[in-house]
């Protein structure tokens, strides 16, 4: 499986994913990616008040896609979560920040995405209102990245050294629950 990043001018949507095989080996092998859960969707509630945001996720990364295994969002009318951001919680990988954070091994940071030439054109700026991300990776016992906790604002917000602590402390803190998944010989 190979991902080829799609050019846009000079800028890459999205980094080049030489971790991507691996990754997908480790989230088959860990049972996740494929389905919500309420364990997950319990952590992005948390997430979402802890740093007061509309938005918060959980999000494991595959060679081509997205999935949100957790998911925090405001309800639509009918009182779906889901239905904000679609109800099969896949976004394609070329969208959102997640994959930077993946793909660098290291929190991102950005108050107002407007401000950043690389990142204001990407697609969830426009599709989904989103103006301030805040992301860390979730980093297994094998020094994998399997994906991201983030949380999202529809307003610029300056996220700060607290916010930049807090998400990485919970990353940290769910990267442990799912090494609790796997049978260790």
């Amino acid at each position: 499986m190979s991902y080829e990043p799609r050019p846009v001018g000079r800028l890459l949507l999205t980094p080049e994913d030489h971790d991507a095989p691996e990754r997908v080996r480790r989230l088959r092998l860990l049972g996740l990616g494929e389905y919500a859960e309420p364990a997950f969707d319990a952590f992005a509630d948390r997430l979402a008040e802890v740093a007061s945001v509309p938005y918060a996720m959980v999000n494991f990364i595959d060679g081509k896609r997205q999935f949100f295994a957790g998911l925090h969002a405001p309800r639509d009318p009918t009182g779906d979560a889901d239905a904000v951001l679609g109800a099969d919680r896949h976004l394609a990988r070329d969208h959102g920040f997640c994959p930077y954070v993946v793909v660098r091994r290291k929190a991102l940071v950005l108050d107002d995405v407007r401000e950043y030439p690389k990142f204001a054109g990407n697609p969830v700026v426009h599709d989904h209102g989103v103006r301030s991300y805040l992301g860390a990776p979730l980093i297994d016992r094998t020094g994998i990245a399997l994906g991201t906790v983030c949380v999202i604002d529809v307003r610029p917000r300056p996220w700060g050294r607290t916010g930049l602590e807090t998400i990485k402390a919970m990353a940290t803190e769910l990267s442990g629950q799912i090494e609790g998944r796997e049978a260790f010989p």
